[in-house]
């Protein structure tokens, strides 16, 4: 089973959405590190906008990931309610 992964800027903008990741993929680990966090989760890993939402408390926009969007890996695939990694076969 490989991982996808995420690697987001370490900034008070990106707190809310990790807290928001690791409320939706319980099975991923998280990382912080110097100046990124990096999100590993098996196989898959969705950022669901309404989540970022309650947790920024205001509307979010799946295109803002991109404002914190350091690298990923992974398939990317993204509408405008949520933000998918995978693995495709």
């Amino acid at each position: 089973m490989k991982n996808v992964s995420i690697t987001l800027v370490a900034s008070g903008d990106a707190r809310p959405l990790v807290e928001a990741i690791r409320a939706d993929n319980p099975e991923a680990t998280i990382q912080n590190l110097p100046s990124i966090i990096k999100i590993d989760s098996p196989q898959r890993l969705v950022v669901n906008a309404d989540t970022v939402s309650e947790k920024l408390g205001r509307p979010w926009e799946t295109q803002e990931l991109h404002m914190s969007l350091v690298s990923i890996s992974g398939n990317l695939s993204q509408d405008d309610d949520q933000v998918v990694l995978s693995w495709k076969n």
